[in-house]
């Protein structure tokens, strides 16, 4: 079993504690989003998870517990745009996310430390110059401790295209894209990073950037020493090449604030679902409620 921690929601930078209380206890439940009653209880035993991968803007309180994780295998997505207050208003100073990033790297290895540049928005103010160079300033800060970088464009979903109407945003075209691609993929190359797109529908092929897989099988295999025969993801969007995993997050309930954000639809839930957040619990927000029906999630991978 593929664990993702998470696509909903920010775990290790708000629900460490949560999560290593998991771990001790050994499993974890999990509502499904799409039906309330229905919870899924999942096995975290080592034996039967193949590979955690991590999703996080903010890696330090992981960072201060890796012993914790001795047992998993396991690597980090770890998103940098530099957009700073504006666009993403509870974040830590970029700086020092670049520094975890770092440390991150030099503790666990390049190899398990992607960079996310994603996703790429263009405003008034986050023109293509601005990608031009802030791209560049994040490559050579963290050139040396990643292997890979992973992009996207900006997708206007209903619920965050209002959001980001204040700040002059457009759907991206896509020479625009190409554009900004083309810039990205110089200095990544320059700066020893393999560049890929992630759930992206334009082939950038010709510029040396691949459709990527942010659950990587290969990548997975690699750093597990044992071939993995993982089939993509249904529940993903068909341009998303993930392979097929288990998300331990739930909606609504990252606090970064950040404007474009897909998993959070209303900031009043995210407060009241935030403030339902029991550590000792074995659900993420909440409790077990009379009514609700439990299942054991089937070890369906490799």
């Amino acid at each position: 079993m593929i664990l993702s921690v998470s696509r909903r929601t920010d775990i290790p930078s708000f629900y460490s504690e949560w999560f290593f209380n998991r771990l001790k206890e050994g499993f974890a439940l999990v509502r499904n989003p799409m039906n309330f009653r229905q919870v899924s209880r999942v096995s975290l035993d080592p034996s039967v998870i193949d590979c955690i991968v991590f999703w996080t803007k903010d890696p330090s309180k992981l960072l201060a517990n890796l012993e914790l994780l001795a047992d998993y295998h396991y690597y980090f997505q770890i998103t940098i745009t530099g957009y700073e207050q504006i666009i993403e208003p509870n974040l830590p100073p970029t700086e020092e996310i670049v520094d975890s990033f770092k440390r991150l790297a030099e503790k666990i290895g390049t190899k398990r430390v992607i960079w996310r540049y994603d996703p790429i928005i263009l405003t008034r103010d986050l023109d293509i110059n601005f990608h031009m160079a802030n791209f560049t300033s994040l490559a050579a800060a963290l050139g040396g401790s990643s292997d890979r970088c992973v992009i996207s464009f900006l997708d206007l979903y209903k619920k965050t295209a209002h959001k980001m109407k204040k700040f002059g945003t457009s759907t991206i075209s896509k020479s625009a894209m190409e554009e900004v691609a083309g810039h990205l993929v110089k200095e990544a190359n320059h700066y020893g990073l393999s560049l890929e797109t992630c759930s992206e529908e334009i082939d950038l092929d010709s510029l040396g950037i691949r459709h990527g897989k942010c659950i990587d099988p290969e990548l997975i295999s690699e750093i597990t020493g044992q071939r993995l025969d993982v089939p993509k993801d249904p529940n993903q969007r068909q341009a998303c090449g993930c392979a097929r995993s288990v998300d331990l997050g739930a909606y609504n309930t990252c606090l970064h604030g950040c404007m474009y954000c897909y998993a959070n639809y209303n900031e009043k839930t995210v407060k009241k679902q935030s403030a339902l957040h029991n550590p000792s619990s074995p659900l993420l927000v909440g409790d077990i409620e009379p009514n609700d029906k439990i299942t054991d999630r089937r070890r369906t991978l490799s």
